[in-house]
């Protein structure tokens, strides 16, 4: 109670408030009062006395409350009452609605942390926690919703403390999870600023929530709710949404690994109708686009951030978020906040780098998204913010994407450019803010420059091709000499900084450029004549650059120049500036503030355009090389020759460790190659094995099946006049039938077979046939060769009559062989009646018996004789194919000579109608001379009058 009085201000002195007074006298009603009514009346009053004497009430009524919360739970009505006044008594919310500005002026400092004060009261004993816990999982409404208000109020009070006792108790964040699912939306909704609260930097809590199947039920809210056009709802679930993902690894695998990147695509489906954004709209989209950058932010493990990236692409995220990119009527920083979206998930992902690559702007003609975006970067009118994001953007589709930064540097070059200038590329953009008017321009494109240098020491040497036309009539001027001829003209701070930035990425870890860097005699004397010079606060960044520029000009310099080899210009150093004077000079970089605030992110977030002096990327550039170059200022020339011995002799060890890590490489193939034949032949193996165990089983099965006859059919020839052995015998005698039956359908089949083959074989020598009988009308010199394809004919025939033959013996073995099965079979069912015969029935069972064994035997060696004939058939099928390929041979032939043939009578055709022709010119003029001439048709009558004489000589001969 001491600390309660200091919380009013001191002891008591002089009557108390009639406020006070009317506390205490419902207090010790309902501490008294036996009848529940009585006490639900003072805890009723209480309630409506606890926002104007809230501080009375909290301290007189508090412990009463708990214990109405512990004995009374029966009765739902008062629970409510004493729920609600607690959170009147432990909420802040309220203080601000009902005090006035006077009463404000007079309360004391204690009383704006007087619910903090209350809940730690609350919460001193734990049961307290629990207690609500229990109430929260009632139903009654008037119970559940000012359980809810009261925890949430616990928890924005003393957060970490109510936390601990949550995750310690029985089932305590299932318990509240429960309210995700409740029907009525004012528990629901308040259900979810509930865990708002309770996820706020617990990562245990997080995991608890997020498996307790948090992610569907708040996706489904949202969706219910209307996804971006929704209320104040959809805010809050995205609020815990956050809580639950950002910095917390588990939690974002578990998104990733349920599908839920895939159910966050249709939140961007804003519409082609983009005005009346509302303002509710606008935050939700902000917060679903915040999210998405929680799951691919840089400060995430890469393996997890690659994943989500590719899983963004691939369920059409990506696309979706770059239409909003494109879009007309987008609000600004809905815009600024999609760039900075889109930047984080490319970044580092080839294949959504080079889709962003692929997207064109909806303009007449369609121009690439990048020079879209980085016409906005360099036009100052602008705002800040939008180019900040622009430049990330850039960064980003840049980051570890050599295919991209080949690109960008391509448009530079002389062989690409567009000489008619219809089209702006992306490498004229970047030199036309290089040299522009406004500061920030330059500075964003120098950085944008330099990070499509950044680690390609190809590119860098391609940029020195670059040159520029910088007034009409003077000759053009390389890139890197018109940067440097910037730097001495004493532009702005902030125009310079960026181009010693790019100036120094692009001379770094390139000999080449630092070459023709020192190649003009007016470099190295700036450069000296900055950092020698004592300057304001502000132009000591420029010196710690220039200083860091020219270091990178003495450890990169392979000593081609003779004028600038590296300890030339030690010694140049150690005399006009000084050796720890350059190194002082070098350190300001380093502890610049706005080097600090650099270093700590990707995203270029500055609070206004004066202070955008570093790139990130450039500090990681100016940590690597500040203590490399410091250490390369001191050492001697001997040093350095040894120094160069030593690069030499890493040089060939790297190219000794390339080589084997080549002939490794290709042994890991080759044995990746034979592992993989190893797992072929050894799947072939168990395969085979497997095979063989089970033939081995069928043969081994044959064999006790066959050992099992034997001894049966000893048993049978020992023990004729038992019944049992008669059974036996019959069973053995079925057994025999039915394999007998089996090879007989057998060889039906393959009697059938046969006669298919057979009647194919027959068909193919009737053509064969037809074909030989129609070339034989064609002439008759052909008769000769036709004989000897009839003789053929004829052997053929011959050989069909004796397969023919053979084929109806064997129909008629296979017939005799039915007729032998039909007898066993009676026989079988005549045996079957003998076992409750007489003892004179044994004696007919050994005869049938003896019988049976002879007929077997018969059949045997019957089905012996038809396999020897199946043989002799195949031979004879065999050599009839033979034979037919033979015919067709000569078929080939034939047809060849009968083409032949045919054009010796066309050409004899027209011999002869030559022949006639001239002979009727002869005849025609033999007339005219009076010569007599027979006619065709006389000579004709006349030789067939011969021919009847001679036939008719020969009928009587």
């Amino acid at each position: 109670m001491n600390f309660l009085r200091g919380v009013m201000g001191g002891p008591s002195a002089g009557p108390q408030p009639s406020g006070a007074e009317t506390i205490q006298k419902l207090c010790d009603r309902v501490a008294s009062s036996t009848l529940l009514d009585d006490r639900r009346d003072a805890v009723r009053a209480l309630k409506s006395l606890s926002k104007k004497y809230r501080l009375e009430v909290g301290i007189q009524a508090m412990e009463h409350l708990i214990h109405v919360l512990q004995t009374d739970r029966s009765d739902s009505e008062i629970i409510g009452y004493a729920l609600d006044t607690l959170y009147n008594v432990i909420s802040n919310d309220l203080e601000e609605e009902e005090q006035d500005d006077s009463e404000e002026e007079n309360l004391p400092k204690q009383v704006d942390n007087l619910g903090s004060q209350f809940t730690e009261i609350f919460i001193k004993q734990q049961e307290n926690v629990t207690l609500l816990l229990t109430l929260v999982e009632e139903f009654d409404f008037h119970v559940r919703w000012p359980g809810v208000k009261l925890l949430t109020s616990l928890l924005k009070q003393q957060g970490p403390q109510v936390q601990q006792i949550i995750l310690v108790s029985p089932m305590g964040v299932s318990r509240l999870m429960d309210l995700l699912a409740d029907s009525r939306e004012v528990i629901r909704n308040d259900g979810v600023l509930l865990l708002q609260q309770l996820t706020k930097s617990n990562a245990a809590i997080q995991k608890i929530v997020a498996f307790e199947n948090a992610f569907e039920r708040l996706l489904d809210i949202i969706t219910e709710e209307g996804n971006s056009d929704g209320g104040i709802v959809v805010e809050d679930c995205l609020l815990l949404l956050q809580n639950l993902l950002k910095n917390n690894n588990s939690n974002q695998n578990f998104f990733k690994e349920g599908s839920y990147i895939q159910r966050m695509k249709p939140w961007f489906e804003v519409g082609d109708d983009n005005c009346g954004w509302s303002a509710q709209k606008v935050t939700n989209l902000h917060l679903m686009l915040q999210l998405v950058r929680v799951l691919v932010s840089p400060t995430n493990p890469p393996g997890a951030t690659s994943s989500c990236q590719k899983a963004m692409f691939h369920c059409g995220l990506l696309q979706q978020l770059c239409t909003i990119l494109m879009a007309t009527g987008v609000p600004a920083d809905i815009l600024t906040e999609t760039i900075n979206t889109v930047s984080e998930v490319i970044r580092g992902c080839q294949m959504n780098q080079d889709y962003f690559a692929s997207v064109n702007a909806p303009s007449n003609p369609p121009r690439p998204a990048i020079v879209v975006l980085l016409m906005s970067m360099v036009n100052e009118r602008q705002p800040f913010v939008l180019r900040c994001a622009v430049l990330y953007c850039f960064q980003c589709f840049l980051y570890k994407n050599q295919k991209g930064q080949g690109e960008i540097v391509s448009t530079l070059l002389p062989s690409t450019i567009d000489a008619t200038g219809s089209s702006v590329s992306a490498g004229q953009l970047l030199c036309g803010g290089l040299f522009s008017t406004d500061s920030l321009s330059n500075w964003c494109a120098a950085v944008a420059l330099a990070h499509a240098l950044q680690e390609n020491a190809t590119l860098k040497e391609q940029l020195l091709r670059v040159q520029l036309a910088t007034s009409i009539g003077n000759p053009p001027v390389s890139l890197l000499q018109q940067c440097t001829n910037i730097l001495s003209q004493g532009s702005k701070v902030q125009t310079r900084v960026g181009l010693l930035m790019l100036l120094c990425t692009w001379l770094s870890n390139c000999s080449i450029a630092v070459t023709h860097f020192l190649h003009n005699p007016a470099n190295v004397p700036f450069l000296t004549g900055q950092i020698a010079e004592n300057l304001g606060e502000e132009e000591q960044l420029v010196q710690g650059l220039c200083a860091l520029l020219l270091g990178i000009s003495i450890y990169y310099n392979d000593n081609s120049l003779e004028n600038y080899r590296k300890e030339k210009l030690k010694q140049l150093i150690e005399k006009r500036i000084g050796r720890e004077n350059f190194i002082e000079k070098l350190g300001f970089i380093s502890k610049h503030e706005l080097y600090s605030r650099a270093a700590q992110k990707p995203q270029p977030s500055f609070s206004s355009p004066d202070h955008m002096m570093f790139d990130h990327e450039f500090t990681k550039l100016v940590k690597e090389l500040e203590g490399v170059i410091s250490k390369a200022i001191y050492k001697s020339s001997e040093e350095d020759k040894k120094e160069e011995e030593v690069k030499k002799t890493l040089e060939q060890h790297d190219n000794i460790v390339t080589h084997y890590k080549k002939v490794i490489r290709e042994q890991d193939q080759e044995l990746e190659e034979l592992k993989q034949r190893i797992n072929t032949l050894t799947s072939q193996n168990e395969q085979l094995q497997a095979t063989v165990t089970q033939q081995v089983s069928q043969i081994q099965q044959h064999k006790d099946q066959y050992n099992l006859l034997k001894v049966q059919l000893g048993k049978d020839t020992q023990h004729h006049n038992s019944h049992s052995d008669t059974f036996q015998m019959n069973g053995i005698q079925v057994e025999e039938v039915s394999k007998l039956k089996e090879e007989l359908e057998e060889w039906k089949n393959k009697h059938e077979l046969l006669q298919v083959q057979l009647r194919e074989k027959d068909s193919m020598i009737e053509k064969l046939k037809s074909s030989q009988l129609e070339m034989g009308t064609t002439e008759q010199s052909s008769q000769t060769s036709k004989s000897g394809g009839l003789e053929h004919n004829s052997e053929l025939q011959k050989e069909l009559e004796m397969l023919r033959s053979q084929i109806q013996l064997q129909s008629a073995e296979i017939s005799k062989l039915q007729m032998e099965n039909q007898k066993l079979q009676v026989m079988n069912t005549a045996a079957d009646p003998v076992s409750g015969g007489s003892g004179a029935t044994a004696v007919n069972s050994s005869e049938l018996e003896g019988r049976l064994q002879q007929e077997i035997r018969e059949l045997k060696s019957e089905v012996k004789a038809l396999s020897e004939e199946k043989e002799s058939l195949k031979q004879h099928l065999d050599s009839s194919s033979s034979t037919v390929a033979i015919l067709q041979d000569e078929k080939s032939k034939l047809q060849q000579e009968v083409a032949e043939s045919k054009k010796e009578q066309d050409d004899l055709l027209v011999l002869l109608a030559d022949q006639d022709q001239k002979l009727s010119a002869l005849k025609i003029k033999l007339k005219d001379l009076g010569v007599p001439v027979e006619d065709e048709d006389d000579i004709e009558s006349g030789d067939q009058a011969d021919e009847d004489e001679d036939g008719d000589e020969e009928e009587q001969d």
